[in-house]
């Protein structure tokens, strides 16, 4: 279904032009994502697609014409908007010239948290390129699922999306959790829960962290906060012979997460 908008003020533009705030997001339940590398990653993940854009410029390429025969997209609407009006929903410097609508993705919490083996559980993280780097280091690792509290940025912001150069697609994702009732059923699940923390006393390759495992990271100004750190089943730090006092919060989570992989391909 291709249609042809010529005007900014026109209402389909100005829903996807507010999907940049939280709240529409939140509304509608929806997010966009900007880019033919992650939107490839999206049509692969059979997520639900609403709606495609084209600038007029990107349009006439062999790949929008070929988008246009796609069967995964059959019955989305594809509409060519004047670059200029492409540029104002856009929330990159230099866009593409794809921009796609796409249903927010719904996990089911239960049966992830008890069928899983590896979680990666952030607590306030709020810098949204930690975020996007943190989902794809993830992703890499081999985690089964990432866990935010309350209190974290959100993972549809569009800068979280671009960092995550598509693994948002790859990697359950559980949202706005109860930190402490959640830490609680990963054990009950024979989950061993880790937390990187400074006051530790030991560092992170000093303890086994193969089998079912779940590692806190906190947040980037604060770390794990006191109500979290006394759940968790040990601390752990990384030692840090310069003069830097903490690391960034997602160089922290790839450390320790890919500490396990060189553990469990040890074995």
């Amino acid at each position: 279904m291709l249609t042809v908008i010529t005007s900014n003020k026109n209402q389909i533009l100005k829903e996807t032009k507010s999907l940049k705030l939280k709240k529409s997001r939140d509304d509608r339940n929806q997010f966009f994502i900007e880019g033919t590398r992650i939107f490839e990653e999206a049509l692969a993940s059979n997520c639900r697609v609403s709606s495609v854009f084209f600038s007029e410029t990107f349009s006439e390429s062999d790949y929008a014409k070929g988008l246009q025969k796609e069967p995964r997209l059959k019955n989305v609407p594809i509409h060519i908007v004047a670059d200029k009006i492409f540029d104002e929903i856009s929330d990159t410097e230099n866009p593409q010239g794809i921009l796609c609508v796409i249903d927010k993705i719904i996990w089911n919490d239960k049966e992830i948290l008890q069928g899983s083996e590896f979680f990666i559980l952030l607590e306030s993280i709020q810098d949204p390129g930690n975020m996007g780097t943190i989902i794809r280091t993830a992703d890499a690792a081999g985690a089964d699922a990432i866990i935010l509290s309350k209190k974290c940025v959100d993972i549809y912001n569009p800068k979280v999306l671009r960092a995550t150069m598509g693994s948002v697609f790859h990697i359950p994702i559980l949202l706005d959790v109860d930190t402490t009732q959640t830490i609680n059923v990963l054990k009950d699940a024979g989950v061993k829960v880790f937390a990187s923390h400074l006051e530790a006393k030991k560092e992170y390759f000093e303890v086994n962290l193969t089998g079912k495992i779940a590692v806190i990271i906190g947040n980037e100004a604060n770390g794990i906060s006191e109500e979290v750190a006394v759940l968790a089943d040990e601390l752990i730090k990384i030692p840090m012979p310069g003069d830097a006092e903490s690391l960034n919060a997602s160089v922290a989570a790839a450390i320790i997460a890919f500490e396990r992989v060189r553990q469990t391909h040890s074995q």
